[in-house]
């Protein structure tokens, strides 16, 4: 029998299309994934149906797009987003523990980049201006003579080409109370009067309130409210015995503050009515009027004899 030239198909030849992943059926080329489903279908003792072959190799190239496809999905971002922050050799946000007149270095810089990188600082919402020399790959901010203004404020470095890839420090700046506050006030007796405290205090501050040297001793048309920043005392209908120094003291494992407040309750004064005199005074100004109107005329006869001396005289 003559022998038969080796399996081609266009320009690639039989080993290449082994290569690939197929197998030899008799005279066909078949992909391998699609054999169990031939062998299968022949073990019930069917012809191959070629259609059916067909579409087990397209579904076969469908998932073998799908792997390929899934693979550069997982792979791709971790390339992308490879390189790492750090603030402080720290690699995870975190809290930064200061003092009231410190100064603290937060250094910023890229680890497992493979180029280089620019890096951004935002302090809050605004951006940090950065010296040419001072963003790339590393980078330094110098935050001087903290005050209790910078408690809980945000510093965050970015990289420039993806600012999801950030690391953030917050600071937690540790200062005594700072009391403030209307210091002196006047009230007539029967009036109400609030005297507010306004604190600020790290760690948080215990607030009473003293009245001259004594813990207060509250009284019916007393009330006292505190929030984090203030210490109220509202007093209605104020009586003369509520006059005096109320003391406001704020305690903190820090340090203890205390801030008077000076309160002078007035006699009531007699309250003059004014209505009655306005009106009053409306009266007495129509009644000129009208009798003005009334004497109009001889009151221009008056003014008639007055001018002729005048004029007798110069003749």
């Amino acid at each position: 029998m003559p022998t038969r030239e080796p399996i081609t198909t266009g320009k690639m030849a039989y080993n290449d299309w082994l290569s690939l992943g197929y197998e030899r059926q008799g005279w066909n080329l078949i992909p391998k994934n699609c054999m169990d489903l031939h062998r299968e279908i022949r073990a019930y003792g069917k012809r191959p149906d070629v259609n059916l072959l067909k579409m087990a190799w397209k579904i076969s190239c469908l998932m073998r797009m799908c792997r390929f496809l899934l693979l550069v999905i997982l792979f791709l971002p971790c390339e992308v987003t490879s390189s790492v922050l750090t603030v402080n050799d720290k690699t995870e946000n975190y809290i930064l523990d200061t003092w009231l007149g410190s100064q603290e270095s937060l250094k910023c810089a890229v680890k497992n980049h493979t180029r280089e990188e620019e890096l951004l600082w935002y302090r809050g919402e605004g951006t940090v201006d950065l010296k040419s020399g001072n963003k790339i790959n590393s980078s330094s901010v110098c935050v001087s003579s903290i005050s209790e203004n910078d408690h809980g404020i945000t510093f965050t470095c970015k990289l420039r080409r993806d600012q999801s890839v950030s690391i953030s420090v917050v600071l937690n700046v540790f200062f005594p109370p700072l009391l403030s506050g209307d210091d002196l006030q006047t009230v007539e007796e029967g009036s109400d009067v609030k005297l507010v405290c306004n604190v600020k205090s790290n760690p948080q501050a215990r607030m009473m309130w003293y009245k001259n040297s004594n813990i207060l001793n509250l009284e019916q048309n007393h009330q006292v409210q505190q929030t984090s920043e203030s210490l109220q005392l509202s007093i209605t209908k104020v009586k003369k015995s509520d006059n005096g120094t109320y003391s406001c003291i704020a305690n903190s494992p820090l340090q203890m503050e205390t801030k008077d407040f000076h309160l002078i309750v007035k006699d009531k004064g007699v309250a003059i009515p004014i209505e009655p005199i306005i009106a009053a005074c409306v009266v007495v100004f129509l009644t000129l009027c009208f009798g003005l109107i009334a004497r109009r005329k001889s009151i221009m006869k008056l003014c008639i004899k007055d001018e002729d001396p005048q004029r007798e005289t110069a003749l």
